[in-house]
């Protein structure tokens, strides 16, 4: 292996063990040939980490098959097709349909998520047969010999063979912020990433086997979990359950009691009692409504590649973006050259640096494009860029054999601070320009590296390189849709801040005026978290400072999301509660990102926002009514028990009301646009509306059927066709005002659903099926009236609620 990489180990020692590793300098490495590939891959020796996107088909169906729901209603369903009728055991039916739509949604959203993850997948440089290639990390096999340079993520574990000024972050895997310098003979680790430099390595451990691989199956797996909104409905599912078995065992014994002897019917009465209790389809329509989502966005070229950042991103309240990249467009021109020494040869400088720099960033590549490589100038050593360092330099030889050593990046880094030249250089970033300083330096690139302070006296500065960037045509509206959601917008870059200013205010971001040099940021943490929010505009940030400022946000109750692109904002998007990239941006980038802006359209960005608001707030919506049903049917099963009489409904009662009322229209409802802003404290809200219309609709159904008893005197039909349509009204109620602001689709949908219950009543073959039939006129009008009475009552609460939601969202 080591050979391939043009290593050589030092003899074993005399004695048999073998002698401390001596490596000697590389040979360029050809990499494996075709058929030494194929060898490999027919000994499964290729590096199968499962795809990112999403879990396998057998799992979406056993995830929405085998449920602990699905288990409660199949067992109330075997009882049922036992003692008969099959129009009782309706709610079968249902929760099998439920389940179909479900498995269909989440395949959809699997093979959207799968198309995308191809487009939007990060690849490695492969030698193979003498030449390079770009492979997918599925396609590496062991002693494959791997490329590397600024910004790649390193797929598998390996071994260095070549290294120039090759630097490595470890921070994703040890939780060590500095790079580490890699030299040939160094182990490299699958999750790092390079900062800097080139290198290549050879693998040595893949798929399963390499470091990261476990963290990376768990991380990339198509899951709800980890979402504010998920978590709320298992809390809500938890209590449901602690009411559901003491309320269901009371019933058991209170119908079978009551029942005259006739077991069947009591069975029956028992488990209609049951059936409405469980929340059936709320866990199904948050996955409906989520991967609905998945699919939505793909047709955006939006990649999710962890599906609760829809959720997190409507919750969303500042967003800190990255400028290059996502205000700007990545590609750069240089706009003028302004030189200082007269007497340099800057065109041929600048081409001769452009040449020794083997990945070039933005502001290289538009030198390189400016100034080709010119003939008989040589690179004797060179260091590559780095975020941290905001410089780049080589040693270079002219063509008469003189060697001089040249630096380029940031004027305020490599001059002292009120040197005469940074006058000039902040008069071209008050107009948003990039400025590049190119300067002699009398010292050795290695003391640079050493006392970059102290080397500033050896610094001479030749010539001001101008970079024009191009902003992005859809910043200003995306911009401008944060300002009006009240989400607060910070931009957060490397470049001079005062560059970054006039480039935000040029695309009307609210408190550009206020920039910042991040360089003399506090760094106490609470003095930090000041500082970030009362500015917007902050310059000369480095990795580990976007970092610290993305946790002082979140220190001070912020949820925050990091867009950028490059390596250096790796650390920081890794921390935000939702981290954003763009598809041209570094691999590094991409793969801690939880969206991928595919088409590097920042506009998308609103997309996702509606998206989760979409979610957030029709997943509510529909908690509503199901945790309504819950609580009147736990309280129904309560006051039966109590009062010794027969339950009031039998199965197919409860499943046409909870069909009309309940199921259908949440449907519609969860899939329909949502513009309203997301809020906390989700399961309080829920459980404000739920509990007091829940409380009345069972308070009206037994004062209908009390009622209704009293008129029809042992009638047990008539009794539950009273209490059937009362419990019906109030759940329509209830429905009219979860529809609400009302549309005319919305409106459509309430009369709907009181057409087709009137229908029931009117068909004799509905009646019939349905077993309802409203005697006389006494008891009908009486349970109209109760129910219009309780939903006079649910309209005050709904009211109330509202008021104080408003005041609390206010405060």
């Amino acid at each position: 292996m080591d050979e391939r990489l043009g290593m050589s180990r030092a003899p074993e020692r005399p004695g048999g063990g073998e002698a401390v590793d001596e490596l000697v300098p590389p040979a360029p490495a050809i990499g494996l040939t075709s058929a030494e590939v194929a060898s490999r891959v027919a000994q499964g020796k290729v590096n199968d980490v499962p795809a990112r996107s999403s879990r396998s088909i057998r799992d979406i169906v056993r995830a929405n098959v085998c449920t602990r729901i699905n288990a409660v209603i199949g067992v109330l369903f075997v009882i049922i097709m036992i003692v008969g009728p099959v129009q009782d055991g309706l709610f079968g039916g249902v929760i099998l349909a439920n389940t179909l739509i479900g498995v269909i949604q989440e395949v959809r959203a699997k093979r959207t998520l799968d198309q995308l993850a191809i487009v939007g997948e990060a690849r490695s440089t492969v030698r193979r047969d003498g030449t390079t290639a770009e492979l997918a990390p599925a396609q590496l096999v062991l002693d494959d010999v791997v490329e590397l340079g600024p910004g790649d993520k390193i797929a598998v574990d390996g071994v260095v063979g070549e290294a120039d000024n090759l630097e490595v972050d470890e921070s994703l895997l040890t939780g060590e912020a500095d790079p580490v310098l890699k030299r040939p003979g160094d182990k490299v680790m699958s999750g790092s990433f390079v900062v800097a430099g080139t290198g290549a390595f050879t693998a040595t451990r893949v798929g399963r086997d390499a470091y990261a691989a476990q963290l990376a199956e768990e991380a990339r797996r198509f899951t709800l979990v980890n979402s504010e909104l998920r978590n709320g409905i298992n809390t809500i599912l938890k209590f449901v359950t602690y009411a559901i078995i003491p309320a269901g065992i009371a019933l058991i014994i209170s119908q079978l009691t009551v029942g005259s002897g006739d077991i069947p019917e009591a069975v029956r009465r028992m488990v209609a009692g049951l059936v409405p209790m469980v929340p059936e389809g709320l866990v199904l329509l948050t996955s409906v409504a989520f991967a609905v989502g998945v699919i939505r966005l793909g047709k955006k070229k939006c990649l999710v590649q962890e599906l609760p950042a829809i959720e997190g991103l409507a919750r969303v309240d500042t967003v800190c973006l990255d400028k290059t990249g996502t205000l700007t467009e990545t590609s750069m021109d240089v706009d003028e050259v302004h030189q200082i020494e007269p007497d340099v040869p800057v065109a041929e400088v600048l081409g001769a640096l452009g040449a020794a720099d083997a990945r070039p960033n933005a502001s290289m590549q538009a030198i390189i494009d400016a100034y080709p490589d010119p003939d008989g100038w040589a690179d004797e050593h060179s260091v590559p860029f780095s975020a941290a360092r905001r410089w780049s330099g080589a040693t270079l030889s002219d063509p008469a054999g003189r060697t001089s050593t040249w630096l380029i990046g940031a004027a305020d880094v490599l001059l002292p601070p009120g040197h005469a030249v940074l006058v000039a250089v902040d008069a071209y970033g008050a107009r948003g320009l990039r400025v590049l300083l190119l300067a002699h330096c009398s010292v050795p690139l290695s003391e640079v590296l050493d006392a970059p302070d102290r080397s500033r006296d050896a610094v001479t500065p030749v010539a001001l390189v101008v970079v024009k960037q191009r902003t992005r045509e859809e910043a200003p509206a995306t911009l401008r849709y944060f300002a009006e959601q009240g989400v607060q917008t910070k931009v957060i870059s490397g470049d001079n801040a005062l560059s970054v200013s006039a480039v935000a205010r040029g695309l009307g971001l609210p408190g550009s005026e206020r920039h910042v040099d991040a360089r003399y940021l506090p760094e106490r943490s609470d003095h930090l978290a000041d500082a970030v929010e009362g500015n917007a505009i902050f310059g000369r940030v480095g990795p580990q400072q976007k970092r610290d400022m993305v946790n002082a946000l979140q220190s001070r109750g912020r949820t925050v999301a990091m867009t950028g692109d490059g390596v250096n904002d790796v650390l920081a998007l890794k921390d935000a509660d939702v981290a954003v990239s763009m598809g041209t941006g570094s691999p590094a980038a991409r793969s801690v990102a939880q969206i991928v802006l595919l088409d590097n359209n920042f506009s998308s960005l609103p997309s996702v926002v509606a998206e989760g608001r979409r979610v957030i707030g029709n997943i509510e919506r529909v908690a509503n009514l199901f945790l309504t049903k819950t609580v009147y049917s736990v309280l129904l099963a309560i006051v039966v028990v109590l009062a010794n009489v027969p339950y009031p409904f039998l199965p197919r009662h409860l499943t046409l009301i909870g069909s009309l009322t309940i199921g259908v229209p949440a449907f519609f409802l969860a899939l329909a646009p949502n513009a309203e802003r997301a809020q906390p404290h989700f399961v309080r809200r829920v459980l404000r509306f739920a509990v007091p219309c829940g409380a009345l609709a069972a308070a009206a159904t037994m004062t209908a059927y009390t009622v209704a008893r009293s008129i029809y005197d042992g009638n047990l039909a008539a009794e539950t066709s009273a209490a059937t349509l009362t419990l019906f009204l109030v759940g329509l109620w209830a429905l009219a005002i979860i529809a609400r602001p009302y549309t005319w689709w919305r409106i459509l949908l309430v009369l709907a659903m009181a057409v087709s219950f009137a229908g029931v009543l009117v068909i004799p073959f509905l009646q019939k099926f349905f077993q309802l039939q409203l005697v006389g006129t006494t008891a009908p009008w009486a349970a109209v009236g109760i129910a219009a009475a309780a939903g006079l009552l649910l309209e005050g609460s709904w009211l109330f609620t509202r008021r104080r939601t408003k005041r609390e969202s206010a405060a």
